[in-house]
């Protein structure tokens, strides 16, 4: 038993680096074409040169905005992309990124590693003739809205960002490893001392009230198991306006938009963002 416990912690402690929030999967599952849904295969270069792939899909009809999507952590676009599917037929231009190790994109994932991604993605979009680059709006869930708060925080595309959204980010990366560390016994007594092996520099805590004067919008289901409500409520109560907070009744996690009514409120609140005068 003495043995088994010290192997468990040895793990983990090997496991103490940034890099614990990455599960990244090479495999494609779907494709936008099975989903009947118009798609180009992007390839383009980080900032550091790792190649890296995405799916853009094209807005039905005349575009109102383009959104770069940021899914969470494990899997790929590929499982992703249904939590978007139904943005084009609504009027968006929609990039689905797969950060470095994800896919089809090459390279291993780092916290570093992927705000390069991020970067460059956005460089892309800016480029490209069929982007209004004025209307970019940045869309994450989980860890990728966590990513995009440090992101759009410090980007120097940000003036290009007219609205940033977020579905069930975690506040920062020391505190969710601890309350993940929190929630098993065996790993209970650790979960300070262990937490504190985690880098935090990109921590959305940190950034969030950076955001302003970009508008933001968090969204949190405040029956999610995996990163709890207080996490959406803690960005809110630190970022600055303009910002709105959606606290979705009986949602888990990143569940908001399989509700129309949702969909319904989110097309409503982009087209009103988008609308206004470029804030960044």
């Amino acid at each position: 038993m003495r043995r088994w416990l010290i192997l468990v912690l040895f793990s983990l402690g090997l496991a103490g680096c940034s890099n614990v929030f990455f599960y990244p999967y090479r495999e494609h599952v779907q494709t936008p074409e099975r989903l009947g849904l118009k798609y180009e295969d992007v390839y383009f270069n980080a900032g550091d040169g790792t190649r890296l792939h995405g799916w853009f899909l094209p807005a039905t009809g005349r575009a109102l905005g383009t959104i770069l999507f940021l899914h969470g952590n494990a899997e790929n676009v590929s499982t992703h992309i249904m939590s978007v599917r139904w943005l084009p037929e609504r009027g968006f231009n929609v990039f689905l990124l797969d950060y470095r190790g994800y896919g089809a994109s090459a390279g291993k994932p780092t916290l570093a590693g992927v705000q390069d991604d991020v970067e460059s993605a956005l460089k892309m979009l800016i480029a490209r003739p069929d982007v209004d680059a004025n209307r970019l709006v940045m869309f994450g869930q989980s860890l990728g809205g966590a990513i995009s708060i440090y992101n759009v925080a410090h980007s120097p595309y940000r003036r290009h960002i007219r609205a940033l959204v977020v579905e069930s980010a975690f506040s920062g990366y020391r505190s969710i490893t601890r309350e993940k560390l929190g929630d098993f016994w065996l790993t209970w007594p650790f979960q300070y001392p262990l937490s504190w092996t985690i880098a935090d520099d990109y921590s959305p805590s940190r950034a969030v009230a950076a955001i302003s004067p970009i508008p933001l919008l968090i969204i949190h289901g405040d029956q999610d198991p995996i990163v709890p409500v207080h996490h959406g409520q803690r960005l809110f109560e630190l970022a600055r306006e303009p910002k709105q907070l959606w606290i979705v009744p009986g949602g888990g996690h990143i569940q908001a938009f399989q509700r129309q009514s949702y969909r319904d409120r989110f097309v409503e609140y982009l087209t009103k963002a988008l609308s206004n005068p470029s804030s960044g």
